[in-house]
C-alpha cells in the first residue's frame, strides 16, 4: 500500500510538472507576438534597423531637379521605412566626378553616385565601384537588366559584366519654334531632315527677322557630346568599344566640324565664337534662335517656359540620323559597408521599375531608361498629349554609345580643347583634330602595348 501511494505522488508530482510546461510554452508563445524575445526579437529589430545612404547627384539641365530628387528619396523611404536615402547634391557632372574621386580615394566613398555613364573606364581603372551582376541576378537577371534599352548598356557594360545601372539618360535632339517656322513660311510640321535643310531653314529663319539666329549649338560645357552627333550624322563614331582608341581626324569627322564651323562663319545663321551650354535654351525660350540642339533632358525645362508652340524632332541627317547616348548612371563603390551596399541596391532597383522611370521622365525630360516604363498608364497618358516626350526614345533606334575611354578626363580635354580652338578660328578642323589625335594616342598609348 506504501508503495502504491508513493507512486501515485510521483504520477502527480509528473502531470503537475508537465502542465505547468505547457502553461509556460503557452504563455512563451503568447508574449512572442507582442514582446518579442530571442530570435523573434531580433529579426524584427534586424528588419527596423535604421540604414541612411549618401547619394551624390549631379545636375546638368534647367529646372527644379533638387525637387525632383529629394521627393523621389522620400518616396522611395515611405515604402522602405528603415532605409532613408540623403540626396546630397554634388555640381556638375565634372565636379560630382571630383568629389567621388577625392571621396574614394580618402576611404569614405558616397553609398550610391551618378555619374557620367562614360566614367566606366576611368571608375574601373581605379578599383572604386563594384560589378553589379549579382545584384542583377538577384532582381532577375536578364528579365531585370534587358528591360533598358540596349543603346544606354552599352556604356554600362564592359568585359562581361554590368558596373552600372542607367538613370537620368539623354540623347540630343532638335528644339524648334513652329511659330517661328511658321512666320518664316515654313511648314511648322516639318523640321530639317538633313543637313542640307539645317542650313537652309536656318537662313530662311534669320532672314524673316522672326529670330535673331536660325540655330544655336552650344561649344561650351559638353563640346565632344555635339561633334561625335556630327560625326554620328555622318557615318562615323569617334571610339572604339574597349576605351583604348578613337578616331578624332577621320576625314568624316573633319568634314562634320566643318560644317559646325560653318554654320557660324560661312553661313553667318549661328553666333560665331563660344556658345555656352546653359544659355542655349535660355536663348531658345526667349525666342533669340529658332532652333536649338540640346539634351532631351532640359525638355520639361522648356515645356514649362517656352510661350510658344514648340517641335521636338531627330538631328538633321547628313548619311544617316544620328546621336550619342548621354546622361548619368547609378554606380556602388567598393570601399562601402556591404550592408549599405545592398539597401543602395533597394533603391536603385525601385528607382528603375515602371513606375518611377516614367514619373522621373515626366518630371525631368529624361528618357525613362526600360521599354515597359512607357507602358504604364501615366506615362501612355503623358505621350498621348505631349508627344515630343517620346521623340528622343524614338532616336534610340539611331543612337550611339558616348565618347568613353581610360584616362576620360584626359582625352576629353584633348578633343575639347582643340574643339574650342576650331571654334574660334584658331585651328582649322583638319589640323585641330590632328593635334586632338596625337594627344589622344599618347594617352591612350599605355593600353595598347
Amino acid at each position: 500500500m506504501g508503495k502504491s501511494r508513493l507512486l501515485f505522488m510521483m504520477l502527480l508530482m509528473l502531470v503537475h510538472v508537465l502542465f505547468a510546461c505547457s502553461t509556460s510554452q503557452e504563455e512563451t508563445s503568447s508574449q512572442g507576438t507582442s514582446n518579442p524575445e530571442g530570435m523573434a526579437k531580433a529579426e524584427i529589430e534586424n528588419k527596423d534597423e535604421q540604414i541612411e545612404l549618401e547619394f551624390y547627384y549631379p545636375i546638368a539641365v534647367g529646372g527644379p531637379l533638387t525637387e525632383v530628387i529629394e521627393k523621389l528619396a522620400a518616396d522611395f523611404h515611405a515604402e522602405h521605412p528603415n532605409i532613408k536615402v540623403n540626396p546630397i547634391y554634388t555640381g556638375s557632372y565634372e565636379d560630382t566626378m571630383i568629389k567621388t574621386q577625392t571621396a574614394v580615394q580618402g576611404g569614405n566613398a558616397p553609398d550610391i553616385a551618378v555619374l557620367l555613364s562614360t566614367e566606366l573606364f576611368t571608375l574601373k581603372e581605379m578599383g572604386a565601384i563594384v560589378p553589379l551582376d549579382e545584384f542583377i541576378t538577384e532582381a532577375g537577371g536578364d528579365d531585370y537588366i534587358n528591360r533598358f534599352y540596349p543603346a544606354f548598356l552599352e556604356n554600362a557594360q564592359a568585359e562581361g559584366s554590368t558596373w552600372s545601372i542607367p538613370f537620368q539618360r539623354s540623347t540630343i535632339v532638335l528644339y524648334y519654334n513652329k511659330e517661328a517656322f511658321e512666320a518664316a513660311g515654313l511648314d511648322p510640321e516639318q523640321p530639317p531632315k538633313d543637313w542640307d535643310e539645317l542650313i537652309s531653314y536656318s537662313k530662311q529663319l534669320k532672314e524673316a527677322g522672326v529670330t535673331d539666329w536660325g540655330v544655336e549649338i552650344p561649344t561650351s560645357g559638353f563640346p565632344y557630346w555635339l561633334f561625335q552627333a556630327f560625326a554620328l550624322q555622318n557615318g562615323e563614331n569617334l571610339m572604339n568599344g574597349d576605351g583604348t582608341e578613337v578616331y578624332f581626324n577621320n576625314p568624316g569627322n573633319i568634314e562634320a566640324a566643318q560644317l559646325w564651323v560653318d554654320l557660324a562663319n560661312k553661313y553667318e545663321v549661328m553666333p560665331k565664337g563660344v556658345i555656352d551650354w546653359a544659355t542655349v535654351p535660355s536663348d531658345f525660350i526667349e525666342q533669340k534662335t529658332a532652333m536649338i540642339y540640346h539634351t532631351t533632358g532640359n525638355l520639361t525645362n522648356i515645356a514649362n517656359n517656352a510661350g510658344f508652340d514648340f517641335g521636338v524632332a531627330y538631328l538633321p541627317a547628313s548619311k544617316q540620323f544620328g546621336s550619342p547616348t548621354g546622361g548619368g548612371n547609378f554606380y556602388l563603390f567598393e570601399d562601402t559597408d556591404p550592408k549599405k551596399r545592398q539597401a543602395a541596391w533597394e533603391f536603385i532597383h525601385w528607382a528603375t521599375q515602371p513606375e518611377q522611370a516614367a514619373q522621373w521622365s515626366m518630371d525631368t525630360g529624361y528618357v525613362a531608361v526600360t521599354a515597359d516604363a512607357y507602358e504604364t498608364e501615366r506615362l501612355q497618358k503623358y505621350t498621348a498629349t505631349f508627344p515630343q516626350a517620346t521623340v528622343a526614345r524614338d532616336q534610340l533606334e539611331f543612337a550611339s554609345a558616348e565618347l568613353s575611354t581610360y584616362q576620360n578626363g584626359k582625352v576629353y580635354k584633348a578633343i575639347n580643347d582643340h574643339l574650342q580652338a576650331i571654334i574660334t578660328g584658331e585651328e582649322s578642323p583638319e589640323d585641330g583634330l590632328k593635334a586632338a589625335q596625337e594627344e589622344a594616342d599618347r594617352i591612350l598609348a599605355p593600353y595598347n602595348n
